[in-house]
C-alpha cells in the first residue's frame, strides 16, 4: 500500500494499492494533466530519483525550503519562526530524513497552515513527522485527497494563531484561498506570504490575481476588489508568494492596491496603447 502523489500537482492521495485513476485537482479547470498524462510516484520514488530539499533564509527568522529538481508546480515552503512555535506556511511534495533533521535544528514545526488545494502535497506526511496541525479553510475541504486526524478545518475571514500571526481567507483563486499575515516581519514592518493568492509578477514590483495561473482564466473585478478590502487593514512591507525569488521586497502594501487598481481596469475599460 502506497500513498501516491500526482506528478503533475504534488499531491499526497490516501493509501491504496494502485494508484488512483486520476487527480481530482488536476482534472479541475484551474490545473490541468500533464501532456504526457496521469503520472504518480511516491516519496520514495522521488529519493530514489535523486530529488533534494534545499533550505535557505529569506530574512531573519523566514526561511524557504524547495525541492531539486522542481518536482509538480515547483513551489517552495516557508518556514516562520516565531517565540511560540514555528509555522510552515504552504507545503512541498518531498520530505526526508534529513530535511526532518534540518528543520528540528530550527526548531521543528508547531503548525502547518496551506493557502490553497494546490500546494497541500504531502501535508499529512510532514504533519505527522512533526506532529503538527494542519490548519485548512473549510470552504476547501472537498479537495483534501488524503483526510487525516492532523487536519483542523476553520471557518469565516480570520484565524488568529499566535504572536499575533493571524490567517486571513482572501478566496480568489480557490473559495477559501488563505493568506498568512506576519506582522513581526521585514523588521516589525510586517509581510504576507500568499502562495499565489496574490502572485507576484515578473516585474516585482507589481501583483496579479487570476483563478486559473495555467489556463489563463482572470477573476472578475468585484473579485479583485473584495480580495483587496479584505487585506488592506494589515500592515505590510514585504510579500513573498510561492517561488523563491518572487517576492514584493519593499511597498507590498501599496503594490497591492495599485495592482488591483490596474487589473481593474484592464477588465474593465481596457489599458491604453
Amino acid at each position: 500500500m502506497e500513498h501516491w502523489i500526482c506528478v503533475t500537482c504534488g499531491s499526497q492521495f490516501a493509501q491504496s494499492q494502485e494508484p488512483p485513476r486520476a487527480c481530482p485537482i488536476c482534472l479541475d479547470q484551474r490545473q490541468y494533466i500533464g501532456h504526457q498524462g496521469q503520472k504518480w510516484t511516491t516519496v520514495g520514488k522521488m529519493q530514489q530519483d535523486g530529488y533534494q530539499n534545499i533550505i535557505q533564509q529569506e530574512e531573519p527568522h523566514l526561511i524557504g525550503i524547495g525541492t531539486q529538481p522542481t518536482f509538480a508546480i515547483g513551489q517552495r515552503a516557508l518556514l516562520v519562526q516565531s517565540p511560540h512555535g514555528n509555522i510552515l506556511w504552504d507545503c512541498i511534495s518531498y520530505l526526508s530524513d534529513e530535511t526532518v533533521e534540518a528543520i528540528r535544528g530550527l526548531g521543528g514545526i508547531a503548525a502547518i497552515a496551506i493557502s490553497h488545494p494546490h500546494y497541500y502535497s504531502s501535508m499529512i506526511e510532514w504533519a505527522e513527522r512533526f506532529q503538527a496541525p494542519v490548519y485548512l479553510h473549510e470552504a476547501d475541504r472537498r479537495w483534501v485527497m488524503r483526510p487525516d486526524k492532523h487536519i483542523t478545518f476553520w471557518s469565516g475571514e480570520t484565524y488568529p494563531l499566535w504572536d499575533d500571526i493571524s490567517l486571513l481567507r482572501l478566496g480568489g483563486h480557490f473559495a477559501g484561498g488563505t493568506v498568512l499575515h506576519w506582522p513581526q516581519g521585514a523588521d516589525g514592518k510586517g509581510v504576507l506570504l500568499t502562495g499565489d493568492i496574490i502572485y507576484v509578477v515578473a516585474d516585482r514590483a507589481w501583483v496579479s490575481f487570476m483563478y486559473s495561473y495555467p489556463n489563463l482564466i482572470p477573476l472578475p473585478a468585484r473579485e479583485i476588489r473584495r480580495m483587496c478590502d479584505a487585506v488592506a487593514p494589515y500592515a505590510f512591507e514585504r510579500l513573498y508568494a510561492a517561488w523563491f525569488e518572487r517576492i514584493v521586497k519593499t511597498g507590498a502594501h501599496q503594490a497591492v492596491q495599485r495592482s488591483a487598481e490596474r487589473y481593474i481596469t484592464a477588465i474593465e475599460q481596457g489599458l491604453e496603447e
